[in-house]
């Protein structure tokens, strides 16, 4: 196996970082929707935290495209 094979498999697991944070966001985006059915009146404080997850969970996916990009760079 040559270096360029090792970076493309290193590129595909990275972008995978994409998957597990659209898991994430439509398992939190479905806990708020539940909470938020479930107690109208807690949105106030349930809001924050929703988005402060969710900010986080797309980071990772930021943070997965950005070592795939620089992988890829490093191929030609």
């Amino acid at each position: 196996m040559d270096s360029s094979t090792i970076i493309a498999i290193g590129v595909g697991i990275a972008v995978l970082t994409g998957l597990g944070a659209g898991i994430g966001i439509g398992i939190a985006t479905s806990g708020y929707a539940q909470a938020i059915a479930r107690q109208p009146e807690a949105s106030g404080k349930i809001t924050p935290m929703f988005f402060v997850g969710v900010a986080l969970a797309e980071a990772t996916a930021i943070y997965g495209l950005i070592v795939a990009i620089l992988l890829i760079t490093r191929m030609g």
